[in-house]
């Protein structure tokens, strides 16, 4: 918090008995949860589709000649059409896949954990590819794998020459069968949001929600007091949802004030104005907002959820809702419930998180 306020405590999921949570998981489903007569796990979709994909690993004999990379890039969403390849339009697997292409000699896939939308920004996506590195003078020489540092160097040497705004900031060596979407424990996304009537500042640009009115940060939080937990999430997901099932478990929920970025010292700041007269900002100084991010952990979300989520928390910000409405919102189990969802323009995906194996 800025002004020398305490931070507010982290709202995260404490596993308790309730109406939207089996007695017999602490933390998630390990039964079917009903809905509509039919039955669904919080992420039944995902372990089918991991189930296939070892399935047929398990058929396919190990290649040694081969690496597999764990890949992490940030990048700044506004040019691209989302992270998923596309027919049109620029992606980030295909600006990698390119530099890739460029780096080893020959064309090879990237999976990526996570489908960030067109506009959305990324700290810390992840990816994985494999290279097989062969000799450039002899062409069916197979070459000792490089070292992560090197595909490092090498890619963002290329990606450079791009529009330079996607880089590869970690590679790590894992085994043939560690898939980045499927391994992934945990997703973290964080949205920012500025408060304040003073248009946005051109260094500000498409990372982050302007909202005008002032926002109720308390407020804020007693609504994600509701929201944090497993919860049948129908009234916070796109109609174009393709996920099984509606149920997550929203492991944390949170709204904090941040000094807003990029941050410099104001003249009072260095200079502290002890006559407890109101300094005027003077001339070409700009006004700073509020900046609330809100921090939203799972490990999986469905479809436009983070979006909805945060466009029903800044309603209750401004008023436009009670912490009583977003208990109805998420009781209706209908997206047409919830407020306008956010804008891509301020969510970031922060952090995939994963349980690497024993080197």
């Amino acid at each position: 918090m800025t002004d020398g306020q305490s931070s507010p405590p982290v709202i995260s999921h404490t596993p308790k008995k309730s109406r939207d949570q089996p007695k017999d998981s602490p933390q998630r489903p390990t039964k079917l949860a009903k809905i509509n007569g039919e039955d669904f796990s919080d992420d039944e979709r995902e372990k089918e589709e991991r189930e296939v994909i070892e399935k047929d690993m398990n058929h396919l004999p190990p290649n040694p000649r081969i690496q597999r990379y764990l890949v992490a890039i940030e990048y700044i969403g506004t040019k691209f059409s989302g992270a998923q390849q596309q027919s049109t339009g620029r992606t980030v697997v295909g600006v990698l896949e390119e530099a890739f292409h460029k780096f080893i000699g020959q064309p090879v896939p990237v999976f990526c954990s996570s489908r960030t939308d067109a506009g959305v920004h990324a700290l810390s996506n992840v990816c994985h590819v494999d290279v097989e590195r062969k000799s450039k003078r002899k062409p069916n020489e197979v070459l000792p794998p490089h070292e992560p540092s090197v595909v490092r160097r090498a890619v963002n040497h290329f990606l450079q020459k791009n529009e330079g705004d996607i880089k590869v900031v970690d590679v790590r060596c894992v085994p043939g069968d560690f898939h980045a979407r499927y391994r992934a424990q945990e997703r973290t996304y964080f949205y920012r949001l500025l408060s304040g009537k003073e248009p946005l500042s051109t260094f500000e640009k498409d990372q982050a929600w302007h909202v005008p009115e002032e926002l109720n940060l308390l407020a804020m939080q007693k609504a994600c007091q509701v929201l944090v937990g497993c919860h049948d999430f129908s009234s916070f997901r796109a109609a174009a949802c393709q996920a099984k099932s509606p149920i997550r478990t929203l492991e944390e929920l949170n709204v904090t004030e941040v000094a807003s970025s990029p941050y410099f010292p104001s003249i009072q700041e260095r200079e502290p104005n002890n006559s407890g007269e109101e300094v005027s900002q003077g001339f070409g100084i700009r006004k700073r907002h509020r900046c609330l991010v809100v921090t939203a952990r799972a490990r999986s979300f469905l479809y436009h959820q983070v979006r909805l989520l945060v466009g029903v928390l800044k309603a209750v910000g401004t008023g436009d809702l009670t912490v009583s409405d977003v208990e109805r919102i998420l009781d209706a189990k209908n997206v047409s419930a919830a407020s306008p969802m956010a804008p891509a323009c301020g969510l970031f995906l922060g952090h995939v998180k994963y349980d690497f194996p024993s080197d």
